[in-house]
C-alpha cells in the first residue's frame, strides 16, 4: 500500500505588528526556496491547512491568497504608522474608546487582497488556494468561532465571507480596535449580519491545536500522519515581582502605558497551547518517540525588544525582523528539510 502523504499544517500566532517575525521567517524560507531552485516557491503550495490568529490571521489569508511572505513583511513594515499611528491621547478618551481607527488597516489590507487576488474584486475565504482557519470571538452570541473555508461538507456559512472581513475580525483586539460590525452579500445574493467580531487571541492566540483538531476531524487524518509548523511573534516571560498593594486598573492596563492584562492573557494562552502540543508531539517528560512531525519558531524578547502590539518604531521593528532572520540562520535548514523539502 502506498505511504500516506503528511497532511501539512501551518500555524501562525497572534501578536500585532508582531507579524513582522512570522512574515520574515517565511520570507526567508520562499528565498531560499528560490535559491535551490524547487518547483514550488510559495507558501501555500506546501500546507494543506493555514491557520492564523489576529496578526497571523491576516498573515494565513493572505498567504493563502498567494501573497509572497516577503510582500507581506514589508506590508507591516511600510505601513505600522498608517494601522497604529492615530493612536487616542487623553485619560478620558482612553478610558471611553479603542486606541486606534481600523480604518487604516483595512484600506490596506484590502487592497493586498484584491491584488494578490488578481481581480477588481474582493476574494472570499472560497477564493484561497489552500485551506483557512481563523479563529474569532463572537460577542454578539458570546461564544468563540473559527472561520473556515469550504473544506467540509458541512461547512456552509463561512466561505461566503470576503476574505479581508475575516482578517478585520480576527485583528479587533480589545481596547486596540473596536469589535468589527459589518454585513457582506453571499454568494446567492443575501445580505447577511456580520456583527461584534473581536480578536481570536481571547481564545487561541496561538492556533496550533485547533490546526491539529481540524486535520483529525474534518480531514480525517491521524495524529502520526501530520506535519506541523508553528510560529509565534515572539514572547517575554511574563512575570513581576513587585511587592506591591496596588494591583487594580491602573497596574494591569494604564502604568507606563502598557496594557499588561492583554499582554498576560494573550502570552499566557500562547504558552498552555504549546505545552500542549509538545505533550502530544512527545508525551509526558518527553520520553515517547515522536508521535508526529512538529517545530515552533518564536523568540524570547528583552528589554531591547520588547515591542508592544500597536509599535510603530521602525527601528524596534527591523531588530525583531533580525531575531526572524537570527532564528532562520540557526533552524532554517531543519525547517526546510522537515516541513519544505522532505520525501515521504
Amino acid at each position: 500500500m502506498k505511504e500516506q502523504k503528511p497532511f501539512k499544517i501551518l500555524s501562525i500566532d497572534g501578536g500585532g505588528i508582531r507579524g513582522v517575525f512570522p512574515a520574515m521567517f517565511l520570507a526567508k524560507i520562499e528565498a531560499e526556496l528560490k535559491a535551490k531552485g524547487v518547483e514550488k516557491t510559495q507558501i501555500f503550495q506546501h500546507f494543506d491547512l493555514i491557520c492564523g490568529t489576529s496578526t497571523g490571521g491576516i498573515i494565513a489569508i493572505g498567504l493563502a491568497l498567494g501573497m509572497p511572505a516577503s510582500e507581506i513583511y514589508k506590508l507591516y513594515l511600510d505601513n505600522a504608522s498608517a494601522i497604529f499611528g492615530s493612536k487616542k491621547k487623553g485619560f478620558i478618551k482612553k478610558l471611553k474608546y479603542s486606541a486606534h481607527n481600523r480604518a487604516g488597516l483595512e484600506e490596506l489590507i484590502r487592497a493586498k487582497y484584491k491584488r494578490a487576488f488578481k481581480q477588481n474584486i474582493d476574494p472570499r475565504l472560497k477564493d484561497c488556494k489552500t485551506n483557512v482557519c481563523v479563529p474569532i470571538y463572537d460577542l454578539l452570541n458570546g461564544a468563540p468561532s473559527v472561520l473556515k473555508n469550504n473544506y467540509h461538507p458541512a461547512f456552509t456559512r463561512d466561505f461566503h465571507i470576503p476574505a479581508y472581513k475575516v482578517a478585520l475580525a480576527t485583528s479587533s483586539a480589545p481596547t486596540y480596535f473596536d469589535p468589527y460590525s459589518t454585513t457582506y452579500t453571499d454568494l446567492n445574493g443575501i445580505e447577511n449580519s456580520f456583527a461584534n467580531k473581536v480578536d481570536g487571541g481571547v481564545v487561541a492566540n496561538n492556533p496550533t491545536l485547533i490546526g491539529i483538531i481540524e486535520a483529525q476531524k474534518a480531514f480525517n487524518r491521524p495524529l502520526n500522519e501530520l506535519n506541523v509548523l508553528s510560529i509565534g511573534t515572539g514572547y517575554c516571560k511574563y512575570s513581576d515581582s513587585v511587592n506591591s498593594k496596588k494591583w487594580g486598573i491602573n497596574y494591569w492596563m494604564l502604568k507606563d502605558g502598557k496594557k499588561r492584562l492583554i499582554d498576560l492573557f494573550m502570552q499566557a494562552q500562547s504558552q498552555q497551547v504549546e505545552n500542549l502540543v509538545s505533550l502530544l508531539h512527545k508525551g509526558i517528560g518527553r520520553s515517547e518517540v515522536d508521535n508526529f512531525i512538529y517545530s515552533r519558531i518564536d523568540t524570547e524578547l528583552d528589554e531591547t525588544s520588547n515591542i508592544a502590539l500597536d509599535e510603530t518604531n521602525q527601528d524596534k521593528l527591523k531588530r525583531l525582523s533580525e531575531r526572524a532572520t537570527r532564528e532562520f540562520q540557526v533552524k532554517g535548514n531543519e525547517i526546510l528539510n522537515k516541513h519544505f523539502l522532505y520525501t515521504t
